[in-house]
């Protein structure tokens, strides 16, 4: 199977036009070396694709005919992303709330309400 309807089939991106223009882009290696989308995917082999901050580890188990539903997308890869990867992503999250620009007055209930929930 190719890599773009790989990436597409077990649900790292919405659309497979998205999974290959991150291809293009430079965001998706397999075994450390760039790919192109026309690459087929084989068992065993890892794949490092980088979305956002966060760097995703996958392995290969297997191809699916079409594209799965969430629940079994780890028949076919396992996910080997360090927890270190997910809390960048928490860690963006957390900064998105918190920064507040100069000058731009006291936060909003709204605002408050949602530093609670992070901190409360």
């Amino acid at each position: 199977m190719r890599i773009d309807k790989w990436l597409w089939a077990v649900r790292l991106f919405k659309t497979r036009a998205l999974a290959t223009a991150a291809i293009n882009a430079g965001s998706v290696e397999i075994n450390d070396l760039p790919v192109k989308p026309a690459r087929d995917v084989h068992p065993g082999e890892t794949i490092i694709v980088r979305q956002g901050v966060i760097r995703r580890t996958l392995r290969v188990i297997g191809d699916p005919a079409s594209r799965v539903g969430a629940k079994l997308v780890p028949q076919y890869c396992t996910d080997l992303t360090p927890e270190s990867e997910f809390e960048k992503l928490r860690e963006q999250r957390l900064q998105h709330v918190l920064d507040r620009e100069k000058g731009s007055g006291r936060p909003t209930k709204r605002e408050r309400r949602e530093v609670d929930r992070w901190f409360g």
